[in-house]
């Protein structure tokens, strides 16, 4: 019987920090429930989040064989992905860093 199905979307351009105050919300929530609850929400992150657990749901119920209705979701959590580093020209010849963060989402689901 499979315990845990999990899906991890790479390169997100989005900071982990962002993602991280989103997945919170639905760690514990029906599979359902958790996609009505992404959709009402108007950051981006939302909408990303969104995709990979709309995509983990099909992965359950075509490589398993699983319901989507009896799915529950166990653990979410975003990484650290590459950094992108860009240089700002700044007053009297001095240049400030511009970090441009990536992060991987992660998303499992158990069966309830």
């Amino acid at each position: 019987m499979i315990e845990k199905i999990s899906v991890t979307s790479k390169y997100l351009r989005v900071s982990p920090s962002k993602i991280k105050k989103i997945a919170n919300n639905i760690k514990g929530k029906k599979y359902k429930e958790a996609l009505l609850f992404l959709s009402r929400l108007p950051q981006k992150t939302a909408c990303q989040v969104w995709k990979t657990l709309k995509a983990l749901g099909a992965n359950a119920n075509h490589n398993y064989s699983l319901p989507k209705e009896n799915l529950f979701i166990s653990d979410v959590f975003a990484n650290k992905g590459p950094i992108l580093k860009r240089v700002h020209a700044r007053a009297r010849g001095k240049a400030y860093r511009i970090e441009k963060k990536f992060s991987h989402l992660t998303i499992s689901v158990k069966l309830k």
